[in-house]
């Protein structure tokens, strides 16, 4: 897509290097970052090295050399060259790397350099900074000469377009010089007409013999000032006032200006000029580019370009362009204008715009093609003919005949090139044709009767020619034909044979090799149409047989692997037979046929010689054997048959890539996983790896909640870590706090291993404790004791072992045991066979005492005080748990004496409550004939009744029918309260 979102089919331009000056070690003084002003272009005459002038911010010149590879000089027929504002840039191949590196450097001051021209012819080049030119060597080894011409706005170069042009523009202009009173002073300000930055300037001397002199027009103030540059000399010359200049264009004996108000002609022969036309009011400044090949000038108004020849004429059609652009460059056809951020290539003949690109913007004006603000991009023309070949490979076939034959009307193209576009889209149309049926192909391939032979139409000009035959037969018939041409002609006899044929007869190796390929073609195309299954299966079978030909083994592979209707049956001889098996294996694939495809893949990967294979799709380089295993591990991968799954689990899968093993068994795009006791069984026990990944699988993922294969991946976990610490001699411990923070999929297999025996309780913990019992996996053992009950082992472990003392009191602060703090004290006779403790350790290590005072005041309240004081080490300073103990033993007796208060206080409740009960127990109530039942308010009588807490009186008949639960309405009497005075 272009900048403007129309699609575009064609690229002529290919970036092939870039140059930031800022990563340059000429720029590590540089206080400030280095910004392009300008830019130009000069070539060496065998278009192997190009010289790139870039003019900076700072008045810098650098000098960057652009280095080819000798296969990427220009030939003749691709010898096109990118110049820039006035230099010119050979071009290279566009496969061809490109080196550019800076060779010199200069400076003319601190003003930003406008623009480089260079005359490669005297070795001399021309730099306007800040209204100044200077003149420096092409090498930029001498220091830059100051002209006497200041107040310059514009330079051009003078560019020669008939023979009929003046030898010698600047002896007119000096002759004239004199005769102007105007053109005489300013002369003597250049230096008296007589020298010129130091060079003596003779303006009457004519042109030596063989001499090589270059023209410049600068515009200077409101005068043209012409100077001739030749080897050892300086010559210079005015011309009368004018206008303010902003661009001039030197055609001939014409200089073009551009004003602010318009464009004029002005004739260096006669002094004369002529005004060409006026520009807008609210147009753009003016810009001009002299057209070096086609010798003109090309003048913008606006955003339209119009093209002019040396006499001002406009020649052809105006070029509009989408933006007014800063800078213009001229690549033959092309013309291509930039901007800020932007770039546009545009056919100057027809004006059509053929590519766009766009870049970073930047503060920088760009210039040649493509210069940010401090980065430049050299760019590759791609050939006419491989821009035809890239639009018919995409099926643009009329743009690609436009481009021919805009290539033939500028003599760019040759006739051959034309004729095969054509019949290349000729060849297009008939692929496209509804006429013609693909069975009509199957009898030029293979041999009848086969399984289409019924499909193949009985066309009814058979009648007049013989029907198809084979495609070799074919062949040799028609150079049979071309033969006998030869002989009749040598005889004097004239045949109807294309004169072509007859001097350069083709061979048959080249006729069926294009025969098959247009085959291929045709039968491509004809697959996107609407065919019976029967055809689809002939069109299918016929293009591996072409493929196969052909040796095309990447395309052979990528059909049989992809969806096709190829018939297995008829391929399947014919591809064992020429070896290629791989291809087979995945048309065995593609139909099903899983079990056979294995066979071939697990028969290759032991038979394949060591070499490498490239994966198309990634263009990773494979082993032989892996490539094998990896297409087998993909059927297995969305396989439900175990036995299938089994049998080649084991061969080079698992010995090539453990991983293919594991992504298999672990494979969730099958329907039905196997059994996970088959597939233990058939894993290979030297494959712990494997083994161990499934089962983390098969817990973590499938949620299996089987005891037999927790504990055999607890099993092998702790082997795994074993190992390890066996290979390293490192062992890493976490505190135990830290278990719930572990990610099973990061760190390393021993925090797996501790994740696993903390998370999960379904395990066999003896039998890992088993396994782990004589290493120095303390956390792991603390966590096993602690699944098995064995609490004091674990509060050794962690405060003696670990030495994690916050651990310890956290873990008896879970188990909820008081007495629990007291193991981390010496008893013998609580812990007789482990005397470790906190105050009395063994094997040199010091007595812990922080760690014991810290429990004292942590927990000492729920300590006993004489068990404390009897497990306290002699050694141990009684001044550090001094304040501590005193604290502990007030804190006991308060509670003993609070205790005995909360006893009493409780036995007076009690003894008040059963008084209460005993008052209620020896109620009475009286009742006579007048007292009825308050619940049915019936007389009483001699009735059965009950009393209830509230004082009601109840017959025995209301009780049974209107039952009152007082546990849910519960009665208290004010009686019923203990009360105590204070």
């Amino acid at each position: 897509m272009d900048r403007s979102g129309r699609p575009k089919n064609r690229t002529v331009l290919e970036a092939f290097a870039e140059f930031d000056p800022s990563n340059g070690a000429f720029l590590s003084s540089a206080s400030s970052p280095l910004v392009i002003c300008s830019l130009t272009v000069s070539t060496s005459p065998d278009g192997s090295e190009s010289q790139i002038y870039v003019g900076t911010l700072g008045g810098s010149i650098l000098l960057l050399s652009l280095l080819s590879s000798s296969a990427a000089v220009p030939s003749k027929q691709n010898g096109l060259r990118l110049d820039g504002d006035a230099g010119e840039m050979g071009r290279s191949d566009a496969s061809s790397p490109a080196n550019i590196e800076v060779v010199q450097s200069a400076s003319v001051g601190r003003s930003p350099v406008e623009v480089i021209q260079v005359f490669p012819e005297v070795g001399r080049l021309i730099v306007l900074s800040e209204g100044f030119l200077f003149l420096l060597d092409v090498l930029l080894l001498q220091p830059a000469h100051k002209l006497a011409i200041s107040g310059a706005t514009a330079l051009s170069r003078r560019l020669v377009c008939s023979d009929l042009a003046s030898s010698d523009p600047l002896g007119y202009v000096a002759s004239k010089s004199e005769k102007f009173g105007a053109g005489q002073r300013f002369l003597q300000k250049l230096g008296g007409g007589n020298r010129a930055n130091g060079v003596t300037s003779k303006v009457h001397v004519g042109q030596r013999a063989g001499e090589v002199n270059c023209f410049l027009a600068v515009a200077a103030g409101r005068k043209l000032v012409l100077l001739e540059l030749s080897l050892g000399r300086v010559r210079t010359g005015t011309q009368g006032s004018m206008g303010a200049v902003r661009t001039i264009a030197w055609l001939d004996d014409s200089i073009i200006i551009g004003t602010t108000g318009g464009y004029a002609l002005f004739s260096t022969a006669t002094g004369q000029s002529t005004p060409l036309f006026s520009l807008p009011e609210f147009s753009g400044p003016p810009q001009l580019k002299p057209l070096f090949k086609s010798k003109e000038a090309l003048l913008f108004v606006d955003n339209v370009g119009i093209v002019v020849n040396s006499f001002g004429q406009p020649v052809g059609g105006s070029l509009v362009f989408q933006q007014f652009p800063d800078s213009i460059t001229e690549v033959p056809p092309y013309i291509i204008v930039s901007g800020d951020g932007w770039m546009d290539l545009y056919r100057k003949n027809t004006g059509i715009c053929v590519q766009s690109a766009s870049y970073p913007k930047g503060n920088g004006r760009p210039c040649l093609v493509a210069v940010m603000i401090r980065v430049v991009i050299c760019f590759n023309i791609i050939s006419a003919e491989e821009q035809i070949k890239e639009l018919l490979r995409k099926k643009y076939f009329k743009e690609a005949i436009c481009l021919v034959e805009e290539c033939e009307s500028d003599g760019e193209m040759t006739k051959e090139m034309l004729s095969f576009v054509h019949a290349q889209d000729a060849v297009n149309h008939f692929l496209l044709s509804e006429t013609m049926q693909p069975s009509e192909i199957f009898p030029f391939i293979m041999q009848e009767p086969n399984r289409w032979s019924t499909l193949v139409p009985r066309n009814r000009y058979w009648g007049l020619h013989p029907p198809p035959a084979l495609l070799e037969n074919v062949v040799d018939e028609g150079l049979a034909a071309i033969q006998r041409a030869v002989y009749l002609r040598k005889a004097g006899i004239d045949t109807t044979v294309d004169e072509d044929f007859l001097l350069n007869p083709p061979s048959k190796v080249d006729l069926l090799e294009s025969a098959i390929e247009n085959i291929i073609r045709y039968l491509l195309v004809s697959r996107d149409k609407d065919m019976n299954p029967s055809v689809k299966e002939g069109v299918d079978t016929l293009l591996i047989y072409l493929y196969r030909a052909l040796n095309r083994v990447g395309d052979m592979e990528h059909l049989a692997s992809s969806q096709n209707s190829c018939v297995v049956e008829e391929l399947e001889t014919l591809l064992v037979n020429s070896g290629h098996s791989r291809t087979l294996a995945f048309l065995y694939a593609s139909k099903g046929m899983n079990s056979k495809a294995l066979t071939i893949w697990r028969k290759l990967a032991r038979t394949y010689s060591a070499g490498l294979w490239i994966d198309p799709a990634t263009v990773h380089l494979f082993s032989s054997q892996r490539a094998a295993a990896l297409e087998a591990s993909k059927l297995l991968e969305e396989s439900s048959d175990q036995h299938l799954i089994l049998q080649h689990l084991g061969w080079s899968i698992a010995d090539e890539d453990p991983e293919l093993a594991v992504r298999i068994l672990t494979s969730e795009r099958r329907s039905c996983q196997p059994a996970p006791e088959e597939v233990l069984a058939a894993i290979d026990p030297k494959k712990d790896d494997i083994r161990q990944r499934y089962l983390q699988w098969l817990i973590e993922d499938q949620d299996f909640d089987d005891p037999q294969l927790h504990t055999l991946y607890a099993l092998s976990l702790a082997k795994s870590v074993i190992g390890s610490t066996e290979n390293d001699g490192t062992i890493e411990t976490r505190r135990l706090s830290e278990m719930n923070v572990i990610d099973a999929g990061e760190g390393s297999i021993r925090e797996r291993l501790q994740l696993f025996l903390h998370g999960s309780d379904l395990y066999d913990a003896e039998k890992v404790l088993y396994v782990i019992e004589e290493t120095e996996l303390w956390l792991e053992k603390a966590i096993l004791y602690r699944k098995l009950g064995q609490e004091n082992l674990v509060l050794q472990i962690l405060a003696l072992k670990l030495e994690d003392s916050e651990a310890a009191e956290q873990y008896c602060v879970e188990i909820g045991r008081a007495d629990a703090f007291m193991h981390t004290f010496p008893s013998s006779s609580v812990h007789p066979q482990a005397p470790e403790t906190l105050l009395d350790p063994e094997n040199g290590k010091q007595p812990m005492f922080k760690a014991a005072v810290r429990l004292l005041h942590r927990h000492g309240e729920s300590l006993d005080p004489l068990q404390v004081l009897e497990r306290l080490s002699p050694d141990m300073p009684l001044h550090l748990a001094s304040e501590t103990i005193l604290r502990m033993l007030r804190a006991r007796v308060h509670h003993h004496r609070q205790g005995q208060v909360v006893s009493k206080v409780s036995h007076a409740l009690k003894l008040e409550a059963e008084l209460a009960r005993l008052e209620e127990r020896s109620r009475h109530v009286q009742i006579n004939d007048e007292s009825i039942c308050d619940s049915c308010r019936t007389r009483l009588g001699t009735k059965l009744f009950a009393i209830y807490p509230d004082d009601s009186i109840v017959c025995y008949k209301s009780i049974s029918a209107r039952g009152r639960d007082f546990t849910q309405d519960i009665v208290f009497k004010p009686g019923w309260l203990v009360s105590r005075s204070p």
